[in-house]
C-alpha cells in the first residue's frame, strides 16, 4: 500500500499527465472518481441528506488529519477547510505541484450533488493556499446567491451554469 504522502505526490503527476491529454480526458477522469465515490457517499446523501454528508466528511477529517468545521443547518451543509493536508503535501514536492490541484475535489463531490438534487458552490479561495469553502444548498436560488461571495468558484464537469 502506498503511504498518503506519496499517493498524494502520485496523484499530482497524474493530473498532470491527464491534463497532457487533453481537457475532455480531465474530465472524464474527474467523473471516473466521482463514480467510484459514490459507493461511500451517495446512499449517505439520499438516506439522510446533510446528516449523511456530515457523517461522510467527520471520517475523512479523522482519517486524513484535516483541519477543518463541518456543520449544517436547514439551509446548507458546510465545511470549512482551514489547512488542507493534500494541497500541503502537494506543495511540498520537487516535482512541482499541479496547477489546478484543487479541481479535483469539486471535480467528484459536484456530480454526485447533482445526482442528489443538492446545488454545490464550492470556494477554493486561493489556489496556493491549503484552504477552501465548500457549501451545499437545498436551494437552488440559495447557492446561486452564494456564488455571488465566492472569491475562486470551482466547476466541475455537467456543472449548469447559471
Amino acid at each position: 500500500m502506498i503511504p498518503s504522502d506519496h499517493f498524494t505526490r502520485f496523484y499530482n503527476e497524474v493530473f498532470k499527465f491527464i491534463e497532457q491529454q487533453g481537457e475532455r480526458e480531465l474530465d472524464d477522469y474527474f467523473l471516473e472518481i466521482s463514480k467510484n465515490q459514490e459507493n461511500h457517499i451517495l446512499h449517505l446523501i439520499r438516506e439522510k441528506g446533510f446528516e449523511g454528508m456530515l457523517q461522510y466528511w467527520s471520517v475523512i477529517r479523522d482519517e486524513e488529519n484535516c483541519d477543518l468545521d463541518l456543520g449544517y443547518d436547514e439551509d446548507k451543509f458546510e465545511i470549512k477547510m482551514h489547512l488542507c493536508p493534500s494541497l500541503t503535501k502537494a506543495k511540498d514536492n520537487d516535482a512541482e505541484r499541479w496547477e489546478r490541484y484543487c479541481d479535483h475535489c469539486a471535480g467528484w463531490i459536484g456530480p454526485i450533488m447533482d445526482k442528489t438534487g443538492y446545488h454545490l458552490v464550492y470556494d477554493v479561495i486561493d489556489r496556493d493556499q491549503p484552504q477552501c469553502h465548500m457549501r451545499v444548498y437545498k436551494d437552488e436560488a440559495k447557492a446561486r446567491e452564494a456564488e455571488m461571495d465566492v472569491r475562486l468558484l470551482m466547476g466541475w464537469p455537467g456543472r449548469k451554469q447559471s
